[in-house]
């Protein structure tokens, strides 16, 4: 079977996917302290190895196997995908796309817990999470699922619509991520201010992270029409989402901060990612505006509640992944495939199911995460002692230094 132009536009699109985790860590290895760099990127691409070889190993057939309860498909179906590679190979390219979304979404929860977490159990957390949280959650709505058109959920409340995966991926990623801050404590030096060390290297990370997100939001494109429309929102939603990030700074009489402004744009991309096949233009810039405008609230709110989110998960991605999330069921056009949202006639349906899908992942990913955590604080241990966290983090776990100057 000969190559055509949407197979090697998904092979392009997975190279963009799997560009973004680098740009993970570079997007959070400026925004540590100097002493903690090396560990932060080494959290995020073991996080990189580890979904990959478990996506490859069973976790591509416990996201799309044969229903078990609705929750999971059947691991044992796709073991090492040798079934694939038998019957059915030229799966493998979406199977190979798929793979850089389980690795994007276990690093971003990395940067929550910055400085502290044991690199040991941050391995075993990985691959924990990835089989027992993202690919279960995957399956119940890209699968045949609790939320798709034939689940439990899907058929009670409707289907909801995730093109990309705000529920699957942001507010996965972003509860967990809160869960294990709970669980793991505040940083020794949580009451001292913490400055990026290099910030030219998290605006680099975000730049990586805005162009391979074309690939991760265009990539499963089925038309000419709606490639056009998925371009154009992964590009209006986080221009959107930076003005108003430096808009807020400035009425606020503070100077604008380029953390900030990268911030907001990754936050409008997070917010645009479930919507951005199905919302026009307009919406995605009013969706940036909200998730932007969420965002800053969100951070701001994690001093007040004085948990310890490093690098602002929490706020980036678990607030901005609600607001796209829940937004398509106001702006949704109507299709084919999908319903139409309150503004184009479509009624609470849409929006209902938005809300209902949101709620089950919370709910699901953060409890999960909740017993991972426990077990893993009671077996393995989450954290260093504070006495190595304060020397720094990288010399303890990995014994360098992100510079040298002799």
């Amino acid at each position: 079977m000969e190559l055509d132009a949407v197979n090697v536009w998904m092979m392009v699109a997975a190279g963009l996917v799997l560009l973004m985790t680098p740009g993970v860590a570079f997007f959070y290895g400026g925004m540590t302290r100097i002493t903690s760099s090396i560990n932060m990127m080494m959290m995020v691409f073991s996080a990189m190895a580890m979904g990959g070889l478990v996506w490859v190993l069973f976790g591509y057939g416990l996201s799309s196997g044969d229903s078990v309860l609705g929750i999971f498909g059947n691991p044992l179906s796709e073991i090492g995908l040798a079934d694939t590679v038998a019957n059915e190979p030229e799966a493998l390219i979406s199977i190979g796309y798929g793979s850089t979304f389980a690795m994007i979404a276990i690093a971003l929860i990395a940067g929550a817990v910055a400085d502290r977490a044991k690199f040991s159990t941050w391995l075993v957390f990985a691959g924990l999470w990835v089989t027992l949280v993202y690919c279960p959650l995957a399956f119940m709505v890209w699968g045949d699922g609790l939320l798709s058109e034939s689940g439990v959920i899907g058929s009670a409340f409707g289907p909801a619509i995730d093109f990309a995966g705000g529920t699957v991926v942001h507010i996965n990623a972003g509860i967990s991520a809160l869960v294990l801050v709970v669980v793991m404590g505040r940083r020794a030096r949580y009451s001292t201010p913490h400055k990026p060390h290099n910030i030219p290297i998290t605006v680099l990370g975000a730049a990586l992270l805005w162009f391979g997100w074309f690939g991760f939001n265009g990539g499963a494109a089925s038309t000419i029409e709606q490639a056009g429309l998925i371009w154009v929102n992964t590009l209006a939603a986080p221009a959107a989402g930076m003005i108003t990030w430096i808009a807020i700074e400035r009425i606020r009489a503070t100077r604008p901060s380029s953390i900030g402004s990268v911030s907001g744009a990754i936050a409008g991309l997070v917010a645009i990612t479930p919507a951005c096949a199905n919302v026009e233009p307009y919406a995605a810039i009013i969706i940036g505006i909200a998730a932007g405008a969420g965002a800053v609230l969100a951070v701001e709110a994690k001093n007040r509640l004085r948990y310890d989110d490093a690098l602002d998960v929490v706020g980036v991605h678990l607030v901005a992944g609600v607001i796209g999330t829940v937004m398509i069921g106001l702006f949704a056009v109507p299709s084919a495939d999908s319903a139409a949202g309150l503004f184009h006639g479509g009624g609470l349906g849409l929006l209902v199911s938005q809300i209902v899908a949101t709620v089950v992942a919370l709910i699901y990913a953060g409890g999960v995460t909740l017993v991972i955590a426990l077990a893993l604080r009671k077996t393995m241990g989450l954290r260093i002692d504070p006495r190595d966290e304060l020397s720094g983090i990288d010399a303890f776990e990995h014994a360098e230094q992100a510079y040298s100057f002799r």
